[in-house]
């Protein structure tokens, strides 16, 4: 198969016709999941602190040490929400936080050792590239060091969140204490290397062009040439209520589902070495996240149990189990329910 270029991706963007841009992304779909099942983990997102240094333009969730509404969850907190978790058959936590300015690796090292030693079966998919960074300078370490110590304690996963787009002028704008998009790939990089395997994540529809994007798919296509380390690529919109951002641009248009589900088929397209595409139904809803599976997705991400980010800027769907398996079942998929690693733990035929 002759791959996909950065010139022909940006024509697609800007002019491929909509369907015919779905034929194409789920004809690659069937070539890499030829049996038709579309999975979906039970997990819960679990933000330790909302207490963040780096006052992201984008987002909505953070606070900083001194506010009123600012919290660190204790350990306790945290076994309550993992036990709730357990409760309806739960396998993973993903787990991050804002950026914290004072607690260092000592403190996520008991943390992470406490999860995994009370409940083994829980994978801990947890820690932005950002929240690495930022461990490895306040405690005096090397990046290395921090990924090491951490999966000693029993880390098995870091997600993608802090890439938003890979473009430093487009960050230097919207995050301008990030760090840079070269220092997000080597972080994953690190990681891979380690046997850390990642997600790979992209937010658009801020001050981006399509440019930038097909720049970002590239950078994370060449990774995944150099290591096979990203189990799934997601991507959503920017959620703009409540932000800095859209103070700063009132006049910003939110994105349309046209254009989700557009971008969605150009990076299923693109990205022919990344395994799985989830469906962002949290940003965009249950019935684009289900249309998304006709664009190139194959996975509809997670029960989502808790979430506190997305929701901060005004987006609240939730969906329980059952609904998820409805959304597939009725485009006539087979629909599963998968661990952090993508086994397959039940299917629904």
């Amino acid at each position: 198969m002759n791959r996909l270029s950065k010139a022909e991706a940006l024509n697609l963007i800007k002019n491929a016709d909509l369907k015919e841009l779905g034929r194409m992304a789920t004809a690659r779909k069937r070539e890499l999941h030829p049996k038709g099942i579309t999975t979906f983990v039970v997990d819960r997102n679990i933000n330790y602190t909302n207490i963040c240094w780096v006052d992201c333009k984008f987002c909505a969730f953070y606070r900083h040490e001194k506010d009123e509404d600012a919290y660190i969850l204790t350990f306790d907190e945290i076994d309550a929400k993992i036990d709730e978790l357990l409760e309806v058959g739960g396998t993973q936590i993903l787990f991050q936080g804002g950026v914290h300015p004072k607690l260092k690796i000592e403190w996520y090292e008991n943390l992470v050792e406490h999860i995994h030693t009370k409940y083994p079966s829980i994978t801990i998919h947890g820690f932005s590239s950002v929240e690495i960074d930022y461990i490895a300078k306040v405690s005096h370490i090397t990046v290395q060091e921090v990924l090491e110590r951490l999966k000693v304690k029993g880390l098995a996963s870091i997600p993608g969140a802090g890439a938003e787009i890979l473009s430093d002028k487009v960050r230097d704008i919207i995050a301008p204490k990030k760090i840079d998009s070269d220092v997000w790939i080597d972080i994953h990089r690190k990681a891979h290397n380690l046997n850390i395997l990642s997600t790979a994540t992209m937010m658009y529809g801020t001050i981006e062009s399509d440019e930038d994007i097909i720049d970002h798919f590239d950078m994370i296509r060449e990774l995944q040439d150099e290591t096979g380390g990203f189990r799934a690529f997601i991507m959503w919109s920017f959620q703009s209520d409540n932000t800095e951002l859209l103070r700063q641009i009132p006049d910003m248009e939110k994105p349309s589902s046209n254009r989700y589900l557009r971008l969605l088929a150009v990076a299923r397209l693109y990205l022919d070495n990344v395994q799985n595409i989830q469906s962002s139904w949290v940003t965009q809803g249950p019935y684009i996240g289900q249309m998304a599976l006709k664009f190139g997705a194959n996975d509809l991400g997670s029960t989502m149990m808790e979430e506190n980010v997305v929701s901060s800027a005004g987006v609240s769907f939730k969906l329980a189990k059952e609904e998820l398996i409805h959304l597939i079942d009725d485009l006539g998929e087979i629909p599963a329910i998968r661990d952090t690693a993508y086994n397959i733990l039940e299917k629904f035929e």
